[in-house]
């Protein structure tokens, strides 16, 4: 999840109408992982998995993102999903952490399986969800049957979307990491997956963070900002001991650099910190077609056939969704002529 400037970043409540006619660039791996920690068996001797279809497939994923992104595009939203690629090198501990932690918890999910402890199994449930390449490629055929462009990252996501939101491609990146931020992402949304959602009793409202806004209000550059991050703690470097955000702040305005910081709290600087560095300012993103990026037909048929009868979809859950893509003007149904069917 990347460093925490929650504490620091200025934002503006929205809601998702604000975002009519906008590319939102939206964090695929991070967005599944939402839908696959919410959507579970929760039933009294559930083991906190995945809703699954009768031959045990999970389908929270499918769920998550047909509804949400039928949502999106009834109210004149154009989402592109951006999917993660290769994990960075740097990010090599970070992952061995999360592994580690993942180990631990399926040991205690199927002790408390085992014991018919039920909320303890769902509770570690949540912990050891995993998005597995099976699991992508079917959302990216439920994207393709719903005519939504997706991008695969060189490396991470947010990263992709905010090198492409800095050439014009996008006009949002939505995400939950705060890192989108030092990547350079112009304009930031989080909670977009969950407006209008409840959480504890509260509903959940979209949030948007602007890039320029918050470093004029912050008084610092955006190299400053990225030093801040790495003090703070990012998955490629731990943090400085002892430097949360308010301290990170008033410590990078005072001094300038991290390695200053450093010297003056008599702290290590990290021998691989120009690497890091680069890897916010010289992130490797993929070079992609802005033809690529145009929002096409819902095949009807298609959605049909793969997640009513392949997936056993209810007819109750295809119509509600399908009448929000008759809202967005897109559903082709079977044979149906498009303009594009008349070209020379």
């Amino acid at each position: 999840m990347g460093c925490n400037l929650k504490d620091l970043a200025p934002t503006k409540t929205i809601t998702l109408s604000d975002l009519s006619g906008q590319r939102v660039g939206i964090d695929a791996f991070l967005t599944a992982f939402q839908f696959l920690t919410t959507l579970r068996d929760r039933s009294p001797q559930g083991d906190g998995g995945p809703l699954r279809d009768s031959n045990g497939n999970p389908t929270s994923h499918l769920m998550g993102f047909f509804h949400r992104t039928a949502t999106l595009l009834s109210l004149g939203i154009r989402p592109i999903y951006i999917f993660d690629g290769e994990s960075p090198e740097l990010k090599a501990d970070e992952l061995a952490a999360r592994t580690q932690r993942r180990l631990e918890a399926e040991a205690i999910h199927k002790e408390a399986m085992a014991a018919g402890d039920f909320p303890l199994a769902q509770k570690m449930a949540q912990r050891i969800m995993h998005y597995s390449p099976v699991m992508v490629e079917e959302t990216q055929r439920l994207l393709d049957l719903l005519g939504v462009p997706y991008v695969t990252a060189a490396a991470e996501g947010e990263a992709q979307a905010a090198a492409m939101a800095a050439k014009g491609q996008l006009d949002v990146v939505a995400t939950q990491d705060w890192d989108a931020l030092l990547y350079g992402a112009p304009r930031l949304v989080r909670n977009l997956m969950d407006e209008g959602t409840k959480r504890y009793g509260r509903v959940i409202n979209a949030e948007e963070i602007n890039l320029e806004a918050m470093l004029n209000q912050l008084d610092v550059s955006q190299d400053q900002l990225v030093d801040l991050g790495i003090m703070i703690g990012t998955d490629f470097y731990p943090g400085v001991k002892g430097i949360g955000p308010k301290t990170g702040l008033k410590l990078i305005k005072q001094h300038g650099t991290m390695e200053a910081v450093c010297a003056v709290k008599e702290q290590p600087v990290p021998d691989n910190l120009a690497d890091i560095r680069t890897i916010f300012h010289d992130h490797p993103v993929v070079e992609v077609d802005d033809e690529s990026l145009v929002q096409g037909d819902v095949d009807r048929e298609g959605l049909i056939q793969f997640l009513q009868h392949e997936r056993e979809f209810s007819q109750r859950r295809m119509n509600q969704a399908f009448e929000k893509l008759e809202q967005s003007g897109l559903m082709r149904e079977k044979g149906q002529s498009t303009l594009f069917s008349f070209g020379s």
